[in-house]
């Protein structure tokens, strides 16, 4: 074993997560990181030892292994407590707990099941490109059309009115930001745990044929869901299912712009519109670092050593631009690299369920977009496109674009 490199700090503001999945990467596979609040951590950064360690079972999803959390030393005000600190959900579960959660959730997301949605999704895609024809030719397209697209899709699934979308844009923004505001963010994950539970409540007494429903009245091996994971798991869902479609159509939609040689390929034919999608999910995947896992024990991992008790992330940053998975052209968004398996949706038990619903959005979705507006264009230069304020996401504030 080598000694570990100096810890690297995580910029709370994302200004470049190119450029600090870079920087992670180079310092080695695995490598110590700060987090805002000096909260220490570490951060994997290659695909070959991300896939070991997701499969490892010495890595845990219980905060119960946390040291630091255990001993009161990371405050239940920080701002990413409720990500890395949720619920009793599938996220946040190992073994037979994890798989009968799982298994209530995969129900719904089978490839089959979500085939069938696909007149739906293009529906309300229509629907959202005939709105945007009807108004001015500047729009945000992230809020007029990359974020209702999945969102409503989600909620129709689980039986959300429309009237609630923004509230749950407007918490779950906040949610995965890393600004530092104690009184807001335990705001914010009080405002989510009343919508779900308040979900969860008009469900059990007024059930009807949305998943929500049918989730709770779902018995399994090990029984019916609690409350607590009811709403635990409505809580996941609505963040999954919405939030990693928005910033995939959104950052697909930059880099194509971007890139008007690949866009011309996808136009002609010559390469897939499921091509554009896998390539931006490598390029700039929707997820920028995945909070956390726990060393059970301590882990031997690419040469340094993770003690036991301590957090780990995984920077998808890094990840999908590692050159010892995707050459030595791994930097460049090219819709025509031969297919190489990344892991932008996770690996092993915990790999995202709802990953054929956001293909199957975006794949829907972008090639409906530049068909309706073939001269659509970026209104301000790339480089004043301004990004999310969070670690975990991997977003733009707004993508203002000219349709026509």
């Amino acid at each position: 074993m080598t000694a570990a490199p100096a810890p690297i700090a995580l910029d709370p503001l994302a200004r470049d997560n190119a450029a600090e999945g870079a920087l992670l990467r180079a310092a080695g596979p695995v490598v110590p990181v700060v987090l805002p609040g000096g909260v220490a951590a570490w951060a994997v950064t290659r695909h070959a030892e991300a896939r070991d360690l997701l499969t490892d079972a010495r890595l845990v999803k219980d905060a119960g292994h946390w040291a630091a959390y255990q001993r009161g030393e990371v405050p239940k005000t920080w701002p990413l407590i409720g990500l890395a600190v949720p619920g009793p959900s599938m996220v946040t579960t190992d073994g037979a707990e994890h798989r009968r959660l799982r298994a209530l959730v995969a129900q719904a997301f089978t490839p089959r099941r979500v085939e069938l949605m696909r007149p739906r999704v293009a529906e309300i895609t229509d629907a959202l490109l005939d709105a945007l024809a009807a108004g001015e030719p500047v729009v945000d397209l992230k809020s007029a059309f990359a974020f209702p697209l999945p969102m409503t899709v989600i909620c129709s699934l689980l039986g959300v009115p429309e009237s609630d979308h923004g509230l749950l844009r407007d918490l779950y923004e906040r949610f995965f930001g890393t600004k530092p505001d104690p009184e807001g963010i335990q705001a914010t994950v009080a405002g989510l745990n009343a919508f779900v539970n308040g979900l969860v409540a008009q469900r059990r007494s007024e059930p009807g044929e949305d998943l929500a429903s049918v989730l709770l009245a779902a018995d399994t091996e090990g029984g019916a869901l609690t409350d607590a994971e009811a709403a635990a798991t409505l809580r996941v869902i609505i963040a999954a299912g919405h939030e990693t479609t928005v910033n995939l159509i959104g950052n697909a939609v930059r880099a194509l712009l971007a890139h008007p040689d690949q866009l011309e390929l996808v136009r002609s034919g010559k390469v897939s519109w499921d091509a554009v999608v896998e390539e931006s999910l490598r390029w700039t995947p929707p997820t920028s670092n995945f909070l956390f896992r726990f060393a059970a024990e301590s882990i031997a991992v690419g040469g340094v050593v993770i003690p036991a008790g301590e957090p780990v992330l995984v920077s998808y940053n890094a990840i999908g631009r590692d050159p010892l998975q995707h050459g030595v052209t791994a930097e460049l968004f090219d819709i025509t690299r031969d297919p190489s398996r990344h892991l932008s949706f996770g690996h092993g038990p915990h790999v995202c369920p709802g990953s054929p619903l956001a293909r199957l959005e975006a794949g829907i979705a972008l090639p409906a977009l530049f068909e309706r507006f073939p001269s659509l264009s970026l209104e301000v230069p790339d480089a004043e496109l301004r990004p999310s304020p969070s670690l975990v996401v991997n977003s733009l504030l707004e993508l203002p674009v000219r349709l026509w």
